[in-house]
């Protein structure tokens, strides 16, 4: 277990989609929650649990996350090392659990397709390994 703070309260259980650069919501993700860009080329942020260091971009981010969870392509949770203004925002505004400052551990541990729990009430995330992993790291 790592403690965090809370930005946005909520709780969430899901797949992790890791980025080790900054995200601009409004520029690297299509209207369908998918990269357009960088290392998550291709990948879908709906449904899971999306970590990256912070946002960079345009205010309009804000609404694309609202946009998203309209739409049911929104992230489960959000994991930050440093949350900015933008991705506060529109992580309030959907109703999207939000968490940073997580203890430095977690970033060099945690990998894409890990299930993550995010519990952005009592501050605190966690990985729970799947079968699968758990049997790759083994080999």
């Amino acid at each position: 277990m790592f403690r965090c703070r809370i930005i946005n309260p909520g709780y969430a259980e899901g797949l992790a989609l890791v980025s080790s650069k900054p995200i601009s919501l409004l520029g690297d993700i299509n209207s369908n929650g998918v990269f357009t860009v960088g290392e998550l080329k291709g990948e879908c942020v709906a449904g899971k649990i999306l970590v990256f260091p912070y946002g960079r971009g345009s205010t309009v981010g804000s609404y694309t996350l609202l946009r998203l969870k309209k739409r049911n392509l929104a992230p489960l949770a959000i994991i930050n090392r440093e949350t900015e203004a933008i991705i506060a925002v529109g992580a309030a505004i959907a109703d999207i659990p939000l968490v940073d400052r997580v203890e430095e551990d977690f970033f060099e541990k945690v990998r894409t397709g890990d299930l993550v729990t995010v519990n952005a009430i009592e501050g605190y995330v966690d990985i729970n390994r799947s079968p699968a992993k758990t049997q790759e790291f083994r080999r």
